[in-house]
């Protein structure tokens, strides 16, 4: 029987990741999933629960404490296997993987508040210098990427592969019309390529 619980959705980039990592490591029969949805305007009252912050994913342990923010998630799972760790322990690694992984959630966090911004509001009331200034920040990310770590990221699948294939994976899913892999074709070939593993292809987005 699974002794930690993951609230989750399919269509949230931050609970891929978390699932990413589960498969990556071997943990995902310690894990049940319980599935919601929710958005800023339409809280969840079990996840609310020993969550203040209403975030997912969120994950309750065997001791009934919930660690919240995937980030945190991602750190605790991580110390939980007996395999090689999927962020470095310490020195200059550590620090270097986990900025890229950053990045990626900063990326992820622009396209997430698009998506807010076109789904939630109505179109008479989009605000058009947010949503270039939250583009303009993925763009940058994606031209950062491609100019500094792609070989690093063909290196090793580790929390910061991880977060950036959850990034691009994002984009596809709520902006295909981006057509980032024609101006970023060295990051289109590494994601191709990792996109491949099982551990993305069976967390695809889903709305």
């Amino acid at each position: 029987m699974p002794a930690m619980t993951l609230y989750h959705n399919p269509a949230s980039p931050f609970a891929r990741k978390v699932m990413v990592l589960l498969h990556e490591t071997g943990q995902l029969e310690r894990v049940a999933l319980k599935t919601v949805a929710l958005s800023p305007v339409s809280p969840d009252a079990s996840v609310n629960q020993d969550n203040p912050a209403g975030k997912i994913p969120a994950l309750v342990l065997e001791d009934g404490t919930t660690l919240h923010d995937s980030r945190v998630i991602l750190e605790y799972l991580d110390h939980q296997h007996v395999g090689n760790p999927l962020i470095p322990r310490e020195g200059a690694p550590r620090w270097r993987r986990l900025t890229v992984a950053s990045l990626a959630d900063a990326m992820l966090d622009a396209a997430v508040l698009i998506r807010y911004e076109k789904a939630l509001r109505p179109p008479e009331l989009h605000w058009p210098l947010w949503l270039d200034n939250q583009a303009e920040k993925i763009e940058r990310g994606l031209a950062y990427l491609e100019a500094t770590a792609v070989a690093e990221l063909s290196a090793a699948f580790d929390i910061a592969a991880i977060g950036v294939a959850c990034a691009l994976g994002y984009v596809d899913f709520r902006m295909p019309e981006s057509g980032w892999r024609q101006r970023y074709p060295e990051l289109a070939g590494w994601y191709a390529e990792v996109s491949e593993r099982e551990s993305l292809r069976s967390t695809v987005p889903s709305a």
